[in-house]
């Protein structure tokens, strides 16, 4: 059931809007209504109209100034009766069915010049309806002047912008039912269904008793087309038994020069009549109409007359081409639909591929200032080609770190990999990185693709890179310098474009120190460094990621667990968490399971006994002896501890201690701390 709402403020009529079956329409002030009123009257949401029983039915919102229908104030549900306005502040909204009979004919009365076509384009997207002059009577030939085309056509009044008044009531009709015609067309589900309305809206509007649309082959141009070749999508006659084709020089004129024409008086003239299978040709006047997209011919619309008392005249003409113009646009819009349909299927199995691969969330969960400082060193580091090293204790989340870096790079639309080092023997690990041919080793039935050559213009993360054997580190730096490798049992060198994103929870220093890591690969690693701080050391995230954790879980498992209790918030507050956050999230996955009450307690929680850690930086007391100590001196010994464990890092203990760099600097001075073997002032270069 066609219905719209012609909207008016003030004085000037604004828009029209057309109401669809099954969808309520939404008014108000707030933006995300569909028709939004500019009003400090109206309320955020004034009122929704919508259809019951077969009736667009008005409600009112409770709205703060009231809707008003006639002389009625609204309450409740109000059925619409066609042609009553519903005034809403300074708005007025005029339901109808017909748009032909929205407006007067009083002259200032109906709406300006041009509404018809603002609407059209509001809903329709087609190119606005301006009125840009009338053809004189000087150029309408009379029945007994001879056969030729008349008037042509490169563009339709109707679509043209900057047009002056609708001076006629035929055309001011023509508007209307053309805006009402853009309408249907742009909501038909195919072609054909798309030809079959346009031939309806033209055989009711123009002097004409048959006509069809033509498209052109797919794939060829206009220049390359036969008349014979053009597919007739939809045909309509209501006098002879069957449409007669176009004549070749007609299809090739509108073809050739992309305009519309009209040629009147053309019967006997085979140059322009439509012949029948005798050859006698059935036309007093033809029009053909190019339908055009960017420009380029798709298709003909060809309509002619019979009968001498009807003759297409150049308003037809103008009509026919606009109807084109319209026909075009909703073909190129179906086009567009059957591609997006095509690519659906396929781009929903790369989305779940995207997912699987993903597994994980990449936003980071916390607003603490230690993370805080952790993102920014994120959104810094992520537009480079830098090597990062992620350090911080197992379980901080060093895998989503390196995901959201990936993700704040422009290396996003590439893959990400993820490999964890520790995993894997040193053979398996090899295999793993660069790849295997097919009979390199036993059980190596086909080729693999490495990690290196899956993360090509993407993201590699390896995790745990403290556990990579020496030989393995040899070869790992050797593409990471750039140089290309082979696949194991392979000859062929394979160059990738590869970030790496390396992670650890062991002190590689340590290890350097101990020849149980390279050297050279560790400062190739060490360009760029983040420090990921344990969850004992983000006390305000605590909470925050235990509500995330209990949302995620409590739609997977269909639970309505609608918190914690204070003695269990003060408890998990309270706690070390030496598991850090994975401990967190399978603390609050158990929690969720078992729970008995609509509150997690202290007694769901089932938190260990374990200790955390070694931290840098602790101070580790003899259980047997107590040495009471004043505060600065366990300030000293354990600001010195930390920078002993850091190898005097500044950086790396500010971080770790969770103070400023200038109040880390302070203190060294304050105590003075020096570095082993300087004597004197001690200064960081």
């Amino acid at each position: 059931m066609l219905a719209y709402l012609v909207i008016r403020e003030g004085s000037k009529w604004t828009d029209v809007f057309r109401l669809v079956p099954g969808r309520t329409v939404t008014i108000g002030r707030a933006g995300t209504n569909q028709i939004v009123i500019k009003d400090e009257r109206a309320s955020r949401n004034h009122a929704e109209i919508f259809i019951t029983r077969g009736q667009w039915t008005l409600r009112d919102l409770e709205s703060r100034n009231g809707t008003i229908v006639g002389s009625k104030q609204v309450r409740g549900d109000y059925p619409l009766t066609p042609g009553e306005v519903i005034r809403i502040a300074h708005c007025q909204l005029a339901y109808v069915q017909d748009l032909s009979k929205a407006f007067p004919d009083t002259p200032g009365e109906g709406p300006p010049a041009g509404f018809l076509s603002d609407a059209e384009e509001t809903v329709a997207g087609a190119p606005k309806l301006r009125e840009t002059g009338e053809i004189s009577d000087s150029n309408v030939l009379t029945s007994s002047e001879p056969s030729a085309i008349t008037h042509r056509r490169s563009h339709a009044r109707f679509l043209s912008p900057g047009g002056g008044e609708l001076e006629h009531p035929k055309v001011g009709q023509a508007a209307t039912k053309l805006c009402k015609l853009a309408f249907e067309l742009a909501s038909q589900p195919d072609i054909a269904s798309v030809a079959h309305l346009a031939l309806n809206g033209l055989f009711e509007s123009t002097q004409i008793d048959a006509g069809a649309v033509l498209l052109l082959p797919k794939g060829k141009e206009a220049a390359e087309v036969t008349t014979a070749e053009l597919n007739v999508v939809a045909s309509r006659t209501d006098v002879e038994p069957s449409y007669h084709r176009l004549s070749a020089f007609l299809a090739v004129t509108v073809l050739r020069d992309g305009e519309a024409v009209l040629a009147r008086n053309v019967e006997g003239d085979s140059n322009l009549g439509s012949r029948d299978s005798k050859g006698e040709i059935h036309s007093t006047s033809v029009i053909c109409a190019p339908i055009r997209q960017d420009r380029k011919v798709v298709g003909l619309l060809h309509t002619y007359s019979t009968q001498t008392n009807r003759v297409a005249d150049p308003d037809d003409l103008e009509f026919t081409l606009a109807v084109a113009d319209n026909v075009a646009l909703a073909l190129k819009n179906l086009a567009r639909q059957q591609e997006l349909s095509e690519n659906l299927s396929q781009t929903q199995s790369e989305v779940q591929q995207l997912r699987k691969q993903l597994g994980a969330e990449s936003a980071i969960v916390g607003n603490s200032p230690v993370l805080d400082a952790v993102q920014q060193q994120i959104a810094r580091a992520a537009p480079s080609r830098a090597t990062v090293l992620i350090r911080g204790e197992s379980g901080v989340g060093k895998e989503l770190v390196a995901r959201a870096m990936h993700y704040a790079s422009p290396r996003k639309k590439g893959p990400f990999v993820c490999l964890n080092c520790a995993a894997l023997s040193e053979t398996l690990l090899e295999s793993e990185l660069f790849g295997h041919e097919k009979g390199a080793f036993t059980g190596a039935t086909d080729r693999k693709i490495g990690k290196f050559e899956s993360a090509h213009q993407g993201t590699l993360m390896l995790d745990e890179i403290g556990e990579m054997s020496p030989s393995i580190q040899a070869k790992f730096l050797r593409v990471l310098e750039g140089h290309p490798f082979e696949r194991v049992g392979g000859s062929q060198p394979i160059k990738v474009d590869v970030r790496v994103i390396a992670a650890t929870n062991r002190d590689l220093e340590k290890a350097v120190a101990e020849n149980k890591f390279r050297r050279d690969l560790y400062f190739r690693l060490h360009v760029v460094e983040i420090f990921v701080p344990p969850l004992r050391k983000r006390g305000d995230d605590i909470l925050e990621l235990a509500n995330f954790f209990l949302d995620r879980y409590n739609a997977e498992t269909s639970r309505k667990i609608r918190g914690f209790t204070p003695e269990a918030i003060h408890r998990m507050q309270q706690y070390r968490w030496p598991g850090n956050v994975r401990e967190l999230k399978n603390v609050i996955e158990r929690a969720v399971v078992l729970a008995r009450s609509e509150f997690i307690d202290v007694e769901d929680l089932h938190l260990s006994n374990l200790a955390t850690s070694s931290e840098s930086g602790d101070i580790q007391l003899p259980k047997s002896t107590y040495e009471p100590l004043s505060l600065d001196d366990v300030e000293k010994r354990h600001i010195h501890a930390t920078l002993k464990a850091t190898g005097w890092n500044k950086s790396r203990t500010s971080a770790i201690l969770g103070v400023e760099r200038s109040t880390l600097d302070r203190k060294i001075r304050r105590y003075d701390l020096k570095p082993p073997g300087i004597k004197g002032e001690w200064r960081e270069e």
